[in-house]
């Protein structure tokens, strides 16, 4: 374990596909379903091993249908694709939220490769 915050309060925006983290220090981050999607700590998307991860496309869209807290360390949400594995801890939450736009332009770069456009013209994570 480590020293990471827990959130204060977590809230779920379906209308805007947000989910909104807030910590007792005043820290706030708004991680769209999206990000939460293709960023997904499951083995599914990271694969078992280095280098092994799977790139996740066409998730513009995605809903989180609900979310099930996973003792008192993390979160388990599931998404309408039917993905439903990745258990997001605290500590995961806290550094997408840190390191959101340096994951989100990482992402993007990645669907540049692959030759995949997104859908729509939202490029915030």
């Amino acid at each position: 374990m480590t020293d990471a915050p827990r959130p204060t309060e977590l809230s779920l925006h379906q209308k805007s596909r947000i989910l909104e983290i807030s910590y007792a220090d005043g820290e706030h981050y708004e991680l769209s379903f999206e990000f939460l999607r293709v960023h997904s700590p499951s083995a599914e998307v990271q694969g078992h091993g280095p280098g092994q991860g799977v790139l996740q496309m066409g998730k513009e869209n995605v809903m989180i249908t609900h979310v099930e807290p996973v003792g008192s360390y993390a979160i388990q949400p599931s998404f309408d694709d039917g993905h439903d594995t990745g258990i997001y801890s605290w500590e995961t939450l806290h550094d997408m939220g840190k390191n959101k736009e340096k994951y989100w332009q990482e992402y993007l770069q990645k669907l540049a490769i692959a030759g995949h456009k997104r859908k729509g013209d939202s490029q915030e994570p």
